[in-house]
């Protein structure tokens, strides 16, 4: 078959629908949300939740929210830049910072919806697989599905960290090992321990020592946040334990201290019009006064 020129004439252009605007913006895969968002029908409208997770360079996001036609509803939300408050001031974007993330998440809102109480989930991380069970004569577990956008999921991806986090702290999330750190696809097998290595920050400790033996300039540079913080890489899996112990005890969020600023100014304030009016009416009767001064 020879080669077809398309035509592109004016029947072509007026029959021509352009993308949705997220799609041509390259931000959502609306067949992985369709898939996501459609609830059956015999549920009528129950919301189908979804934990939404989402890396930036600075920060882990993670929400559960359920769609409307008006737009996505969040019921609730926790950011890695929360995670100073428990401990963890350095490293927000890892592995481990991701685990405490999707925790912080699942805690706060099985508080908010005062279920924190029947469901504790795994509390003290193992790095073996977990499902939460249905407590006979409660409420069921608060069931969503992971959200992942347009990330790439290869085994070990953070976001399956936040997965993780989740899940032992009482979500129900359909899952399996496969994408976990620690699976072997040759053999099939999957390791608990090097999961929970990654879970307590060990991959980074590994890369700390490794650097201080080949070359203690780079380490500084590298790792300097970590040193002014008095962080050494036995001293990591601690502070990980102490953070989520303190998750646990305190989820909630807190509103932010506002800053007093004081605004500075380099040019005059804009006049309204009464003050501008008073402004007018000054300048007549001073110029009045000195005619009268003059003439007397």
């Amino acid at each position: 078959m020879g080669f077809v020129k398309v035509v592109k004439n004016k029947a072509y252009f007026k029959r021509y629908q352009v993308k949705f605007k997220r799609r041509r913006q390259g931000k959502t895969d609306y067949q992985a949300r369709r898939y996501l968002v459609v609830q059956d029908k015999n549920k009528y409208n129950t919301p189908k939740h979804r934990m939404i997770v989402r890396f930036t360079n600075k920060d882990c996001v993670c929400q559960v929210a359920y769609a409307r036609i008006e737009g996505d509803v969040i019921i609730c939300a926790a950011y890695a830049h929360e995670l100073p408050r428990y401990g963890v001031k350095v490293g927000l974007t890892n592995y481990a910072a991701a685990y405490c993330t999707g925790l912080l998440l699942a805690r706060r809102l099985l508080k908010k919806f005062k279920l924190d109480g029947i469901y504790e989930g795994v509390t003290e991380a193992d790095g073996e697989e977990y499902h939460v069970e249905n407590e006979e004569g409660q409420p069921g577990a608060f069931r969503c599905y992971l959200d992942v956008g347009l990330a790439r999921t290869s085994t070990g991806a953070r976001l399956f960290g936040a997965l993780k986090g989740a899940v032992d702290g009482g979500f129900n999330i359909p899952h399996n090992n496969k994408r976990f750190p620690g699976y072997d696809d040759e053999e099939k097998v999957f390791e608990p321990e090097v999961h929970k290595k990654y879970i307590y920050g060990g991959h980074v400790a590994d890369y700390m020592r490794h650097l201080q033996e080949e070359d203690d300039d780079v380490y500084k540079r590298q790792f300097s946040k970590f040193i002014k913080e008095g962080l050494t890489p036995d001293s990591l899996e601690e502070m990980y334990k102490k953070a989520h112990q303190a998750i646990r005890a305190d989820p909630e969020a807190k509103a932010k201290q506002k800053k007093e600023v004081t605004v500075k100014r380099w040019n005059r304030a804009k006049l309204t019009m009464s003050q501008r009016k008073d402004r007018v009416r000054q300048k007549k009767e001073s110029f009045l006064r000195k005619l009268q001064e003059e003439d007397a």
